[in-house]
């Protein structure tokens, strides 16, 4: 038996504050062959690339590349040994030119342009990898800047392609392009990892698939010609988990008080991030989106609250068109959100507690053209005893408080105005058992005053133990909605990965 081209035997990878990414992960890739990692979201995949990658460094485990164990103490040792991963977010320099950005690194007295120039124009003529050397890469598509990356890595020679999602921001006339690229780097000897949740992808470009699932390998070097995806999508989901919560649904529900029709956006490279969608939330009841991160849930969410622009439709909240609204001019409607990235758009981290507490309602206790300091300390006091926020000092950084505590407190302050929608998105990423059982509390107790609740989160166990109606969205559309009391988890999984009819 001749030796893998990878081989990770047994990862461990703890971070700080109890999370274990890789609980006894294992992977084997053979040379030449396109080898796919799938698992829902959280379930340690980019952990694992990061470790052969060199980015980390587990506490137990070993990495082996064609039968020789290595410690890669940093990713240009990986790199050195010819491991390269080419990550979702493109590291170009946008004003540099392809050829720069190939060769950036190399030794200055290798840097002749003329020859460069053509040496990168022979690698990507060799590989398909068709683009223009001399071009500046703000001038290229996010298909042509993948290119440039995958060039970056040939270029050093890498026999060890990671590809993270490698088609999240692709065209479908890219991602097939892709294909026919990935499937020339296997036939020159190398070998591809392949991250994707896109199990069409998989099941077109890929020869062998391992599946994680709460850190640890569920299912190693299947063959994908042997597979369909509603077998994948099993693995990838699994069973159900015991939930903190199961909620008694909600029969009898009121008016709808959110109403998006025909909403679509557009990235600020023109790619469609959402497509079309249309769905409504009505008084007391929590509807749920699920969804492979990268669909469109955040930019529905954001367009939601105004924080991001739209191209067509329009979003009602109590019947009150709110789609030219400001940002605060839907808060003063009755909406609230609570936004997924809790410190760079929820909190001002430069702030301290009570500013924080008070950044929605700080007209409400000004004096003149001053804030009522003592109004704004007892306001922060009473949020910080509703929601059991545990702090030091009222006027100390935020950057002292946990992430449970920071949660609580955006939440808070989010539901202090008694709003008739909140928009939650991923409440409890990140958080301890005691946090998550918190927040989902929180929420649950909003539905039951009559509030309705929009829930996007990528923990399936949440929205089945929450929501009343669960809503999927993929590439940028609802693409199909479930009784979360008569769906399994593998019909879920399927439509996540755009497994529908």
């Amino acid at each position: 038996m001749t030796s893998a081209s990878v081989e990770l035997t047994n990862i461990w990878k703890r971070f700080p504050g109890g999370v274990t990414a890789n609980a006894g992960a294992n992977l084997r890739v053979e040379p030449g062959t396109v080898h796919a990692v799938l698992g829902e979201n959280g379930a340690g995949k980019t952990t694992l690339m990061n470790v052969l990658a060199g980015v980390y460094r587990p506490e137990e485990g070993t990495v082996s590349l064609d039968g020789v164990p290595q410690s890669f103490a940093s990713p240009a040792a990986a790199i050195a040994a010819g491991v390269v991963m080419v990550h979702q977010e493109f590291r170009l320099i946008p004003s540099f030119t392809v050829t720069e950005n190939v060769a950036l690194g190399e030794s200055p007295r290798l840097l002749v342009r003329n020859s460069l120039e053509q040496q990168v124009g022979d690698l990507a003529e060799r590989f398909g990898l068709h683009t223009e050397p001399g071009k500046q890469v703000w001038q290229l598509s996010m298909g042509e800047r993948q290119r440039v990356e995958i060039l970056k890595a040939l270029w050093r020679d890498a026999r060890v392609l990671i590809l993270d999602e490698p088609t999240a921001v692709l065209t479908p006339q890219e991602a097939t392009e892709l294909g026919r690229i990935v499937a020339a780097m296997a036939a020159d000897g190398r070998s591809i990892i392949f991250i994707s949740h896109k199990l069409d992808e998989v099941t077109e470009f890929c020869d062998e698939a391992t599946v994680l699932r709460g850190g640890a390998t569920v299912a190693a070097s299947l063959p994908v010609a042997e597979l369909d995806k509603s077998r994948l999508a099993e693995l990838m989901v699994g069973e159900a988990t015991e939930v903190s919560i199961r909620r008694t649904r909600t029969t009898d529900v009121g008016d709808p008080l959110l109403e998006i029709r025909d909403l679509s956006m557009r990235d600020v490279h023109g790619v469609v991030t959402v497509d079309d969608v249309s769905l409504s939330v009505a008084a007391g009841e929590i509807v749920g989106i699920a969804g492979v991160a990268g669909n469109g849930q955040r930019p529905l969410a954001d367009a939601i609250a105004g924080l991001a622009p739209i191209e067509s439709g329009s979003i009602a909240v109590r019947d009150l068109d709110i789609t030219p609204a400001s940002p605060q001019a839907r808060v003063d409607a009755g909406l609230a959100y609570v936004p997924e990235d809790r410190l760079g758009v929820g909190l001002a981290p430069r702030l301290n507690v009570i500013e924080n507490a008070i950044l929605r309602s700080y007209k409400s206790l000004t004096k003149g053209p001053f804030i009522d300091a003592d109004a704004a300390e007892q306001m922060c006091e009473v949020l910080v005893d509703d929601y059991n926020v545990k702090v030091g000092q009222l006027d100390a950084p935020m950057a002292g408080l946990s992430g449970g505590n920071l949660q609580r407190l955006l939440v808070g302050r989010e539901l202090a105005g008694r709003p008739s929608v909140v928009v939650a998105a991923q409440p409890t990423r990140g958080l301890d058992v005691q946090g998550v059982a918190a927040i989902q509390d929180i929420l649950v107790e909003q539905s039951r005053t009559g509030t309705g609740v929009l829930l996007i989160s990528e923990d399936l166990d949440e929205l089945l133990a929450l929501s009343d109606r669960l809503l999927v969205m993929h590439e940028g559309r609802v693409v199909a909605e479930f009784d979360p009391d008569a769906v399994t988890r593998a019909q879920v999984g399927e439509a996540m990965a755009g497994a529908v009819e």
